[in-house]
């Protein structure tokens, strides 16, 4: 994973797997308390970005069947 690219230049699916690496990075015990808290810190990061993508892929999904809904009352009149 490109930890120096910003958590929102992150596709969701690189942001997720980033991620998971970390969850598992962090309940391994391995690391040293800076390096647990350096990764905590891009967690809570990609975190953030993966539910704002989340977001505004559920506002698109609403938008485009409200859309739908319209094209349908239309087509019915």
């Amino acid at each position: 994973m490109d930890e120096t690219k910003a958590a929102e230049e992150l596709r969701f699916g690189e942001a997720l797997a980033e991620l998971e690496g970390i969850v598992a990075s962090l309940e391994s015990g391995q690391l040293d308390l800076e390096e647990s808290l350096a990764r905590y810190e891009r967690g809570v990061a990609l975190l953030r970005a993966c539910r704002a993508k989340l977001a505004d892929a559920q506002q698109k999904v609403t938008m485009l069947m409200g859309e739908l809904e319209e094209g349908e009352g239309t087509a019915e009149e």
